[in-house]
């Protein structure tokens, strides 16, 4: 059984939702964060050497890195069909935004967060990180088009990959001029699995600044 070594309000919680949606078994070992430097705690270390959420703990193997997790869930755990095999024609086109939601669209949002803490000085950056965050949220929405969800069309786990870089846009407000990306994570939010996953994982509160969403601890 995976044991996910949950960090509250990180990324490990779109791990708690593929599982859920997967039906797949798992135990959580929960950890906080430091309520003044907002850090994860030491005791992380003890899993791996980074002291990072997410992790997974199986049968001897520890799994670092949200998209590395993702394929390990996905491979074991997926029944036939949810992800495309290596044969199809499609297949480096599902891989590609495995990856990106990690790479290229999260390192704006990234860098907004941590740049939050520096006020005023911090305004010289800002013209160029939006636009990043604009470039890629474009990018999204014109993947998405009309369809419901990311990959074919039907919910991957693409579509839990990506749900926590538009929770950030939204924080910062980058999510308004793209209504299908609003609607899509909307629908996210209203899928029973997500909400069990919240429900298990505690508090997630993602704050850009002073603004916060989703806090569960209320």
């Amino acid at each position: 059984m995976i044991t996910v070594h949950h960090l509250n309000n990180s990324r490990s919680q779109r791990i708690l939702w593929l599982l859920e949606e997967l039906n797949a078994p798992y135990e959580i070992e929960s950890y906080s964060r430091d309520k003044i430097t907002n850090l994860a705690p030491e005791t992380l270390k003890k899993i791996h050497p980074l002291g990072k959420s997410p992790v997974i703990s199986e049968d001897g193997k520890i799994i670092i890195e949200s998209g590395a997790i993702t394929t390990y869930i996905v491979d074991k755990y997926a029944p036939k069909g949810f992800a495309p095999s290596p044969e199809d024609s499609d297949y480096y086109n599902y891989l590609e935004l495995i990856h990106y939601a990690e790479g290229s669209a999260m390192l704006p949002l990234l860098l907004l967060l941590y740049s939050s803490s520096l006020g005023d000085a911090a305004k010289p950056l800002h013209e160029r990180i939006f636009s990043e965050i604009n470039n890629n949220l474009g990018f999204l929405s014109e993947r998405l088009g009309d369809d419901d969800f990311f990959f074919r069309d039907t919910f991957s786990a693409v579509d839990t990959m990506l749900s926590f870089v538009f929770e950030g846009a939204q924080i910062s407000e980058s999510l308004q001029p793209f209504p299908n990306l609003i609607s899509i994570l909307e629908r996210y939010h209203e899928r029973p699995p997500y909400k069990v996953a919240l429900e298990k994982g505690g508090e997630y509160n993602l704050g850009w600044g002073e603004k916060t969403i989703l806090d569960t601890s209320r």
